[in-house]
């Protein structure tokens, strides 16, 4: 599984709405979207879990 769509400014944290710069597609297939407070806190635990990353422009 890879993460490959491009992310936007549109695009907003799944936390608090702020810009997101990465993407998380969980093996279960779900999404979520960090900015990169959230990101920082999160990223260990997603790779934990087998979650595909990818950071935004």
């Amino acid at each position: 599984m890879t993460a490959t769509a491009t992310l936007t400014r549109l695009d907003r944290c799944d936390r608090c709405s702020a810009a997101a710069q990465l993407r998380a597609l969980l093996p279960s297939g779900g999404e979520l979207l960090f900015c990169g407070h959230h990101a920082r806190r999160h990223t260990a635990r997603l790779r934990q879990i087998g979650a595909a990353l990818s950071s935004g422009p």
